[in-house]
């Protein structure tokens, strides 16, 4: 089946997150890529996507009069050459006249744009849960249904309702988090992910939600602490959506198995248990700034961020089997001509028997407009 994305804000990151899961991935506009899936893909694990489309084979008008009986509400985004929002109006409307006229009641999600917004679309229900409430997506001369829109508010609910949150060590998106679950590849169910600088166990948090046990450890006593309580948090209240795990652990939780386990340790000296089928975490990014660092402070930071992440590499290189993904965040930082200075460690990582494989040897940066220490995303596989 032909599938569609809407890219989210960093296209080039949603773009790699798709073709770690489903291999080719063609990007066909700034905002929009398509890719063939045997199965449904769900938009609940792509952190990168905004929204996902399936390919109607038949006429828009005739998918729509075969929907069944009840009012329908339709919304259209348009992506073609040149459209706006008259072109998206016009075809919604369209669309209604010829339906009315044969019987059916349908209401019309009026267009601000030539594309309906993910906050208008999540209002209106039009997320592919209830067959009646419809967002199509033209796209010149092709037509897709939307099977699934990302959910904001859930995003911000399991961010913000934790139980143990601190700003003082940043905060890690949870999108970002399943986006370097994803960069590791289309893992097995019940496959053990382990955060080396799990924080608060946001990277840990989402890799129960996807179905895969979590292994963490942290430098840092009170974070282990964080991080056990907030994930202890998530098992109570999400029990009931997280999905089986093929291979539980450790301890029993109340009737289920133990999901996770966290310790205390260094990263650059830390013996892990095994087995461990995937590494995504958030590195260390060095002090918080919060204005563009001369360059003499910039060299101090490089060197210690430098120092860590190279220990860290070093240290797991010899714990893992061929073949393992890690996936790591690294820092960056802006400089006053709005370019980034990476760590510069990409020889190194792979003389330790690494192979990048980035499409290009620099990473992928995640960050907002002027944000000083940006996450380059770098992708790697043991040899």
């Amino acid at each position: 089946m032909k599938y569609l994305a809407v890219l989210g804000r960093q296209p080039e990151i949603s773009v790699a997150e798709l073709e770690a899961l489903f291999g080719e991935v063609k990007q066909i506009t700034g905002k929009l890529a398509v890719f063939y899936a045997d199965k449904k893909p769900e938009i609940d694990r792509l952190g990168g996507s905004l929204k996902l489309a399936e390919l109607i084979d038949a006429k828009p008008l005739d998918y729509l009069r075969e929907l069944a009986e009840g009012k329908i509400t339709l919304g259209v985004s348009d992506f073609s050459r040149g459209a706006s929002k008259k072109t998206a109006t016009i075809e919604s409307l369209k669309l209604k006249k010829i339906l009315v006229r044969h019987g059916r009641s349908v209401r019309v999600v009026e267009n601000k744009d030539a594309v309906i917004s993910t906050a208008t679309s999540l209002h209106n229900g039009l997320s592919g849960k209830n067959e009646r409430k419809v967002e199509l997506i033209k796209v010149n001369d092709e037509w897709y249904k939307v099977i699934g829109v990302q959910d904001i508010d859930a995003y911000t609910k399991r961010d913000q309702a934790r139980p143990a949150r601190d700003a003082k060590v940043g905060m890690l998106p949870p999108k970002l988090a399943q986006i370097l679950i994803n960069l590791c590849g289309d893992l097995p169910a019940g496959s053990r992910v382990l955060d080396p600088f799990c924080g608060t166990g946001v990277v840990l948090q989402e890799a129960l939600l996807m179905g895969y046990q979590a292994y963490g450890t942290d430098i840092n006593e009170r974070m282990v602490e964080y991080t056990e309580k907030n994930l202890e948090w998530l098992v109570k209240s999400e029990k009931a959506s997280l999905r089986t795990h093929s291979r539980p652990f450790g301890q029993a939780y109340g009737p289920q198995e133990r999901l996770f386990q966290i310790s205390q340790g260094d990263a650059t000296s830390f013996q892990w248990e095994q087995p461990i089928d995937a590494v995504a975490c958030e590195g260390y990014l060095g002090k918080p700034m919060s204005a563009v660092p001369a360059e003499i402070k910039l060299k101090t930071e490089k060197q210690e961020c430098k120092a860590i992440m190279v220990g860290f590499l070093k240290n797991l290189a010899s714990q893992i089997k061929s073949g393992t993904s890690v996936v790591v965040a690294m820092p960056a930082w802006l400089r006053e001509d709005g370019s980034y200075s990476r760590l510069e460690i990409l020889d190194e990582i792979t003389d330790m028997g690494y192979n990048v494989y980035n499409k290009s040897r620099e990473g992928l940066l995640y960050h907002r407009e002027g944000q000083i220490v940006a996450r380059d995303l770098i992708i790697l596989r043991k040899d």
